[in-house]
C-alpha cells in the first residue's frame, strides 16, 4: 500500500503519552518519509506530577486547527513517577486520567481528535454480569463527551463494545497479516497446509475463525470449565479445558488469542495439544502482558510444550522478553502510520481493517 496523495484535512499532530516515545518515532519516520517532510509531526506534550501523585496535562505547542492523534498505552508499567518519595509504576487508571488531561489541554482548538488505544482500557470489563460496573463502555462514552471524534484500537477483547458510542468512529485493527509475515520470517518452511488454528476459549473463537478461513485450515476450540462458587485473583478459577475439534495428531497448531495475562491457561492448553500429538505449536496474542512473569514460559519451552510466542509491539514489552529465544515481536508501527496518514487525508481505512488480500498475496509468495 502506498501513502495517500490527497491533501490533509488539517495539519497533522501526533501526541504520545509517557512510554510510547520509541514506537511513535517509528510511526513519525514513516509518515515523514512518505510526505517528504523534514519536520516531525510529534507535538511536545507532557503530564508532570506533583509529589502527591496528582498531575496536569501540558501541550507546549499550538494545536489550533490540527488533526490531532493521541496515542495511549494504558498498560505500560515500565514508566514510574514519584509520590511521597516513592517510585510508583503508572497504572491503567493513571494513563486514562492523563489521556483526559491532554484532551482537556487542547481546549477544543483542534479540528479533530482521534485516540489510538491499541489495547482498550478496561477492555475485559465490557459487559455486565450481575451488579458490577461497565467500565469500558463508560470510558468510550466519556471520551466522546470530551470531544474525541474517532477511537482506533486493535484486536478488541469484544468489539461489540462499540455499541456504547453508535454515533462516533470506532475502528478495530486486525494484526493477522503482520503476525503471519513474522511466522514466515522465523519459519520459512512452515507448513500452513498441515496446521490447525486453535481458539483457547469461546471468547477467542471469532478471531480464530478468521485465521482458519483465510488460511483454509482446520479450526479447534477449548472451552473453560470454571468453578463459579469462588473467586481467586479476581476471577472464577478454571477447573479444566475441554477440546472441541478434529484429530490433531501430526499437525502444527497456531493458538490465537487477544492477550496473554498470567499465561496459566495458555500453558495448560499447550500441554493438552502436545498430549494430542501436535508437532509444532506457535502462540500468537496481540498483547503480551505476562503479568505473572516469564518463568513459567521458560519452563514450558524447556519442556518442549511450544516453539514460539508472538505478541505485537503495540503495548509495553518487558525488556527481558527480548532475551528469550522463544519470543518474537511483531512490528506494528507501519500499520499505525498508514492509519494516521490515511485518516489525516480523510480517506477510507477499509483496506487496512481487512488484511485478507495481503494475507492471500503473502501465502502465494
Amino acid at each position: 500500500m502506498e501513502a495517500t496523495n490527497q491533501g490533509p484535512i488539517g495539519r497533522l499532530g501526533i501526541i504520545g503519552l509517557a512510554g510510547s516515545e520509541k514506537f511513535l518515532h517509528k510511526v513519525d519516520d514513516f509518515i515523514r518519509e512518505w510526505r517528504h517532510e523534514e519536520d516531525s509531526f510529534i507535538i511536545d506534550a507532557k503530564c508532570p506530577r506533583f509529589q502527591t501523585g496528582e498531575a496536569k496535562g501540558i501541550i507546549n505547542e499550538t494545536v489550533r486547527g490540527y488533526d490531532l492523534f493521541i496515542f495511549c498505552d494504558p498498560f505500560n508499567h515500565g514508566v514510574t513517577y514519584k509520590m511521597y518519595g516513592m517510585d510508583v509504576p503508572m497504572s491503567p487508571d493513571d494513563y486514562y486520567q492523563d489521556l483526559k488531561r491532554i484532551i482537556n489541554a487542547a481546549g477544543g482548538k483542534e479540528r479533530r481528535t482521534t485516540v489510538i488505544m491499541p489495547m482498550l482500557y478496561e477492555g475485559r470489563q465490557h459487559r455486565r454480569s450481575g451488579r458490577e460496573s461497565l467500565d469500558c463502555a463508560s470510558m468510550l462514552q466519556e471520551l466522546v463527551g470530551l470531544g474525541v471524534n474517532n477511537i482506533i484500537t486493535c484486536d478488541a477483547h469484544d468489539a461489540r463494545v462499540a455499541n456504547a458510542i453508535p454515533g462516533h468512529g470506532f475502528d478495530n485493527l486486525n494484526p493477522a497479516y503482520q503476525v503471519l509475515k513474522a511466522i514466515k520470517r522465523d519459519f520459512p518452511d512452515f507448513d500452513f497446509g498441515n496446521t490447525a488454528i486453535i481458539a483457547p476459549d469461546e471468547g477467542a473463537l471469532n478471531r480464530s475463525m478468521f485465521y482458519s478461513a483465510v488460511l483454509g485450515v482446520d479450526l479447534g476450540m477449548f472451552y473453560k470449565r470454571r468453578d463459579y462458587s469462588r473467586i481467586v485473583d479476581g476471577r472464577n478459577p478454571i477447573i479444566a479445558h475441554e477440546f472441541l475439534g478434529n484429530d490433531l495428531k501430526g499437525k502444527n497448531a497456531i493458538v490465537i488469542d487477544d492477550m496473554i495475562s498470567s499465561g496459566d491457561s495458555m500453558i495448560d492448553i499447550t500441554e493438552q495439544l502436545k498430549e494430542r500429538g501436535v508437532a509444532k505449536i506457535l502462540i500468537f496474542t496481540s498483547f503480551g502482558l505476562f503479568s505473572s512473569g516469564l518463568d513459567r514460559f521458560d519452563r514450558a519451552h524447556a519442556q518442549g510444550l511450544f516453539d514460539k510466542v508472538y505478541t505485537t509491539n503495540l503495548i509495553y514489552q518487558r525488556p527481558e522478553l527480548f532475551t528469550r529465544e522463544w519470543y518474537s515481536s511483531v512490528e506494528m508501527s507501519k500499520l499505525i502510520a498508514y492509519v494516521i496518514d490515511t485518516l489525516n487525508c480523510d480517506r477510507s481505512i477499509s483496506g487496512l481493517l481487512d488484511p485478507t488480500e495481503k494475507i492471500n498475496a503473502l501465502m502465494k509468495r
